[in-house]
């Protein structure tokens, strides 16, 4: 029968240093006043003996967590998913700790909700993916003291909220897609939408939109989905039956895998006989066949300036307004071409 080994605790860590349980205490909670060799022996020693510093006590010592909050909802899709990943990453390198809190729907009281236990657990400051129209009017609840940004959430037209915003351009990003597609020799391009509730989808469809008009060419009507390839491919089969269709952007690369899926089993040849695009340029992109053009986000780009103001806030203790968007690049593959008439 074995005991249970007791974990090591602080006095362990500064028997095994030679130095006083204050100067451990100095070390965990980085006060600038240890000698570099000194704080080099200590770390030493908390690895030998596995320390792992009380959070808790932590907190309560220095009245800062080192913990920031992140705002999510339950999905598989890959936009929202990744820059978790992204924003988790960006925070670990700046020092910080993140608590994930997720509501089942991206909706008021949910996401109001969300931002309630993240408060309850003392987080510094909260970064939320809810990225449609009603996180917006939850964000404007949250106290003017606790820092917050919002991910891909936009204010309505004429709100003065000072809630900092992190989003890419996706007028700008479609723009791109659509002028590629145009120039190519494509009469017109349709259109796979997103769902009308996020704003994302909405720039997507405006820039797609305009760039048709800006050429003089009609904007066909578009479909719509739900983001997922299923919804894409719904859409496809029906673009697959309008011999005029020859290009096709698609709002995320997911839709696009469905639009591909629904063209070859129609026989329509990409790219020779139908040109698609997607948006986001998912890790399977260059894999699909044929490779995917697409949009690409940044997202590594939009974590780090997610929590570059979020932390600003944090050091400020004053929240400041603005929206950082991210610049989107046109990344060609082999899906898009001339139109065989050309």
């Amino acid at each position: 029968m074995h005991t249970a080994r007791r974990p090591p605790a602080m006095r362990d860590v500064a028997h095994l240093a030679g130095v006083s349980h204050q100067t451990v205490s100095r070390v965990i909670n980085d006060h600038p006043n240890v000698r570099s060799q000194t704080r080099a022996r200590v770390l030493a020693a908390m690895r030998a003996l596995d320390y792992q510093p009380n959070i808790a006590a932590r907190t309560l010592a220095t009245n800062r967590s080192q913990t920031v909050g992140l705002v999510t909802f339950d999905t598989t899709l890959f936009g929202p998913s990744f820059m978790v990943h992204a924003i988790e990453r960006a925070a670990r390198e700046a020092g910080y700790f993140v608590s994930v809190a997720s509501a089942r729907e991206p909706d008021v009281p949910q996401v109001r909700d969300a931002v309630r236990r993240l408060r309850e657990q003392a987080v510094e400051g909260i970064v939320t993916l809810a990225p449609v129209a009603a996180a917006w009017t939850a964000l404007r609840q949250v106290p003017l003291d606790v820092p917050i940004v919002g991910r891909g959430t936009t204010a309505e037209p004429g709100d003065d909220s000072e809630v900092p915003m992190v989003a890419i351009d996706n007028a700008a990003g479609a723009a791109l897609a659509t002028r590629h597609l145009l120039e190519l020799g494509h009469r017109t391009v349709h259109h796979v939408a997103g769902p009308a509730n996020w704003p994302e989808a909405r720039e997507r469809m405006a820039g797609w939109r305009t760039a048709l008009e800006d050429a003089g060419r009609p904007a066909p009507a578009p479909l719509t989905s739900d983001w997922s390839a299923a919804a894409g491919y719904a859409a496809g089969r029906t673009l697959a039956e309008r011999p005029e269709v020859t290009a096709v952007f698609c709002a995320n690369d997911q839709v696009a895998v469905g639009v591909l899926r629904a063209l070859y089993e129609a026989g329509r040849s990409v790219p020779h006989a139908v040109s698609v695009v997607g948006f986001d340029d998912m890790p399977e992109a260059p894999y699909l066949l044929p490779p995917l053009t697409t949009v690409r986000q940044d997202f590594a780009e939009l974590g780090r300036r997610s929590l570059d103001l979020l932390v600003d806030q944090i050091s400020t203790g004053s929240r400041r307004g603005g929206e950082f968007r991210s610049a989107p690049s046109l990344i060609v593959r082999g899906s898009t071409a001339t139109p065989l008439a050309l």
